[in-house]
């Protein structure tokens, strides 16, 4: 998917030279995971070329996925997630006022 989103549409084989390029995955994975991803519909295949193209914005799927790990790991706390992160991290100034920022702007 992160290839989908950054690159856009491309065929399959195109996406599959990518994927060996980038992570060493060999052609069969890929294609299977395409499948799958299809299956869910997550991205769609076109003709001719056997063409993929994302259907699901990287936004929606980074909100899921947030919402898992916070209930999983957090028993769905925001405020216990938000806790641990900032607690575990070693932010900068910057990336500090940056996150004040990002709260003052929610009331």
């Amino acid at each position: 998917m992160e290839i989908l989103w950054r690159d856009g549409m491309l065929a399959a084989g195109e996406l599959a030279a990518v994927l060996k390029r980038e992570t060493g995955w060999n052609r069969n994975t890929t294609y299977t995971v395409i499948k799958r991803l299809i299956d869910k519909g997550a991205i769609r295949r076109s003709d001719p070329g056997f063409v993929c193209e994302a259907l699901i914005p990287k936004e929606q799927v980074q909100s899921h996925e947030t919402k898992e790990l916070i209930n999983k790991m957090f028993d769905g706390s925001a405020e216990m997630f938000f806790s641990a992160f900032v607690n575990e991290k070693n932010l900068s100034k910057e990336e500090i006022d940056k996150l004040k920022k990002i709260v003052e702007n929610l009331s």
